[in-house]
């Protein structure tokens, strides 16, 4: 396969506020520090391997059975890391900071198979390279408004948990309330005014094993007169996304850079599309890497002053699964 020409952030931005004006429709992928983006149309993605699809509503079906292994971190070399971030947090450098680790999978499924039968809001081919079954959206814009939906806040869905669980846990309740805060002001860098239409929804992720509780929230604004149409100048202002970063976020991301040891690459990134008229585009979470013939699931969570670390190391390994 032909290596993708990729570009940064920088050098898009002026081409993609081009072809917003124009209405021309495009499709995108960035990766976690914008430092490598491909943009341009559907057809051009094709040819270099780019496969994506958004809010698909159709119910895929696998059917064979499913092979599927995960070998993550152990707990002493996380409770390592997680004490790095949280001397990090009480020295008040950081208010939140989302911790991540590459966990090595085995699976009978190709990244292909993944791509083809998991449910997901936001998918991402890229051919023997990775696979992405997002349920994050990033942001939404149509007729100059733009919503952003963060997401913090995960929970098992069994018989002894239930979605309620999140509105009253006080570290998941100060995780979310910071990523709200976060997006909030990062949004009003291109719109105002800016509200919170919807605080602290529900929803029910499905995987190939146990079900998921995942917390978001709506927050939406109208962009001013000079960011209209200039999508490349709208996702320079808002990347990389507040979800997977921590507030404030230069600080934060000085912690992760330090304390995760590995490269995200395109994990954490974002994928995109705009047809002409709206625009929309999802983190890209639930991530699995082809790196020298084997499979790599990256995955993580916010953690604040009020985290245990059991239950941080077990949300890790959740976020591990085939949303099949």
């Amino acid at each position: 396969m032909k290596d993708i020409p990729f570009i940064s952030l920088d050098q898009a931005v002026e081409g993609m506020d081009q072809w917003g004006l124009e209405g021309r429709p495009f499709v995108f992928i960035c990766d976690y520090k914008g430092e490598n983006i491909w943009w341009g149309s559907e057809e051009e993605a094709k040819t270099w391997g780019i496969s994506l699809e958004f809010n698909n509503n159709k119910i895929p079906y696998f059917p064979g059975p499913i092979h599927f292994e995960k070998f993550p971190i152990s707990y002493q070399e996380y409770l390592v890391k997680f004490h790095q971030v949280q001397a990090g947090l009480k020295r008040g450098d950081s208010f939140l900071v989302n911790l991540t680790f590459p966990t090595p999978i085995q699976t009978n499924l190709s990244l292909e198979d993944i791509y083809l039968h998991t449910k997901a809001k936001y998918k991402l081919l890229i051919q023997d390279q990775l696979v992405v079954f997002s349920p994050e959206p990033f942001i939404h814009i149509e007729n100059n408004k733009i919503q952003a939906f963060p997401m913090k806040g995960t929970l098992a869905a069994n018989e002894k948990n239930h979605p309620e669980d999140l509105l009253i846990d006080a570290k998941e309740q100060a995780e979310h309330a910071t990523i709200v805060d976060l997006i909030r002001n990062d949004i009003s860098r291109v719109a105002f005014p800016i509200q919170v239409e919807k605080y602290q929804y529900i929803e029910q992720v499905k995987t190939h094993s146990q079900d998921l509780w995942q917390m978001s929230s709506l927050i939406s604004g109208e962009l001013m007169p000079h960011f209209q149409h200039k999508f490349g100048s709208i996702l320079k202002a808002l990347l990389p996304a507040g979800s997977i970063t921590g507030a404030p976020k230069h600080a934060t991301m000085e912690i992760i850079e330090k304390a995760e040891g590995y490269n995200r690459g395109f994990y954490t990134g974002i994928m995109g599309k705009f047809d002409g008229t709206s625009l929309y585009s999802g983190v890209l979470i639930r991530f699995i890497e082809q790196i020298n013939q084997k499979l790599v699931f990256k995955s993580g969570g916010g953690i604040t002053v009020f985290s245990d670390p059991e239950k941080e190391y077990l949300e890790l390994i959740q976020k591990v699964y085939l949303a099949i």
